[in-house]
């Protein structure tokens, strides 16, 4: 290999070899071990060239880099991590300029991989013994004794131990990814986010990947792509491949293709296509981690979304139960769903409420808000139906629709904090609270209120004042909205009356 020189900004010379990244028949070469020797005689630099010139080593060639100073060493360190060895001097610019360069690079670039190799014409002026307890390098040569055969040896040496470190270190950083990739995908509550998720995570886990795909089997016999990353796929390269792992759940490994198969408990199995390589082979056991990870989580999303689609049908028939009690609900809920979540999707946008709204919250206030008047299934029907204006009495009965909503929706939530029904009992018992204070059942006020209830307190009395009741007529919608901005800070939140008048404003009152 021809050698090349730059000058770094000091005038000093680098003297380092060109790297060959392609063979005479236009293959690519595997990458050749990086070996920087730091010394300030030439004829060093120059001997071991010659000596270890024609070095392979796992069928990977050798490229040497020089530095004359613990200057140049460090400059040339940090522009190349991936350096395996270092034949290092003792005696340069100072007498123990290479001792310092050993603590730097240990210490203060935390390069742990690194073998060392310390080189020394003066055994004296860095006796043995001392240097070994007290540096963290790894071999000790007195030039004299550095044969062209203890050099070979010496360096094929250091290049096996740094190579085993650095699988461990390659294993133990890919698993970390594999369980960061885990966590991240535990978290995903769509499967179009966890299928996209997983082909994106396998993409960057492995060396030398250049795209992702996800396959099922379709009904035709062949594969189809279920989610991708990464370049685009020219086709859908090893059908074959890929529909025999599918069909034994075996891992296959080529050159350019990788599949492994992701097999869960009660549904069909999914093939993972790494495309590119080489590939690494420390990477092959992550991908297959990965999978089996991703099958449990596929299967514990399935088993969330059935959970979910019950609470949703827990939801939609007690909603039916109080249409049976309320001839006025159904219409009535379904609006109110629709301006409850565009209000909470309003202040999300704008910010407010921080702590609070989140994309949950703004998903499921809709749904819940079904549920705001779930407590009348337990007022008479006298009382429910009467087509005239209550008395003092029969309000007070009225009044306890709330209470027990709450209680029905806690009890049937079973302490879960976080679904429809638990979001249900907090607007059900409190979206008759008022901002002042004077509502119930509790007389709660401002922020003690929950934010779902003061969002359901709005968009409820906007959508009963504007339709027509057994007891009153339908209002006005300039009347109502004059209601709305004369309530603020009194019945209703002012930040919630703002953000809903902006989303009238935007899209009309009969959105």
């Amino acid at each position: 290999m021809a050698d090349t020189l730059r000058r770094d900004s000091a005038g000093d010379v680098l003297e380092f070899a060109a790297e060959a990244e392609e063979s005479a028949d236009g293959g690519r070469r595997n990458p050749p071990w990086l070996i920087l020797i730091v010394d300030d005689d030439h004829e060093v630099h120059a001997i071991t060239r010659v000596v270890l010139g024609e070095m392979m080593f796992e069928e990977r060639p050798v490229r040497f880099l020089s530095a004359y100073t613990a200057r140049q060493a460090r400059l040339l360190l940090a522009e190349h991590p991936g350096i395996a060895a270092i034949l290092l001097d003792v005696v340069m610019e100072t007498d123990d300029a290479g001792l310092k360069l050993v603590r730097h690079i240990r210490e203060e670039m935390g390069n742990r991989q690194v073998r060392i190799i310390l080189r020394t014409g003066q055994p004296g002026q860095a006796p043995e013994r001392q240097v070994i307890a007290t540096y963290d390098i790894n071999d000790y040569k007195a030039k004299s004794e550095l044969t062209a055969q203890k050099l070979y040896t010496a360096a094929v040496a250091a290049l096996r131990s740094y190579q085993h470190i650095a699988t461990i270190e390659h294993g133990r950083q890919g698993l970390e990814r594999v369980m960061e990739a885990a966590v991240h995908l535990a978290g995903l509550r769509s499967r179009p986010q966890f299928l996209a998720g997983l082909v994106g995570r396998a993409a960057a886990l492995v060396t030398g990947a250049h795209s992702a795909l996800l396959c099922a089997a379709g009904e035709d016999g062949r594969p189809s792509i279920v989610a991708e990353a990464g370049l685009p796929a020219d086709g859908l390269p090893a059908e074959a491949t890929i529909m025999a792992a599918l069909a034994d759940g075996q891992t296959r490994w080529s050159d350019r293709c990788g599949v492994a198969v992701l097999r869960g408990r009660d549904a069909p199995p999914l093939a993972l296509c790494l495309l590119g390589g080489p590939f690494a082979a420390g990477d092959r056991p992550l991908v297959e981690l990965l999978c089996t990870k991703a099958a449990v989580g596929l299967d514990n999303l399935r088993l969330y979304e059935r959970l979910n689609q019950a609470q949703i049908a827990t939801v939609h028939a007690l909603g039916k139960l109080a249409e049976y009690k309320d001839e006025v609900t159904g219409d009535h809920v379904k609006r109110l769903g629709r301006w409850a979540t565009a209000i909470a999707r309003e202040l999300q946008a704008r910010n407010t409420f921080a702590q609070e709204l989140d994309d949950w919250f703004c998903d499921t206030i809709g749904l819940a808000s079904v549920l705001h008047d779930v407590g009348k299934v337990g007022i008479p029907d006298a009382i429910l139906r009467k087509p005239g204006r209550l008395d003092e009495a029969e309000m007070a009965v009225m009044r306890d629709h709330a209470a027990i909503g709450g209680s029905i929706l806690r009890d049937a939530c079973g302490g879960d904090r976080h679904g429809y029904l638990s979001m249900g009992a907090e607007i059900a018992e409190s979206h008759h609270e008022k901002f002042d204070g004077s509502g119930y059942p509790k007389g709660l006020a401002g922020d003690a209120i929950p934010l779902a209830g003061r969002i359901v307190a709005v968009a409820d009395v906007f959508d009963a004042l504007l339709h027509r009741r057994p007891y009153k007529k339908a209002w006005d919608i300039g009347e109502v909205l004059d209601l709305l901005r004369a309530e603020a800070g009194g019945h209703f939140d002012p930040r919630v009356v703002e953000a809903f008048l902006a989303v009238l404003e935007r899209d009309g009152a009969g959105a």
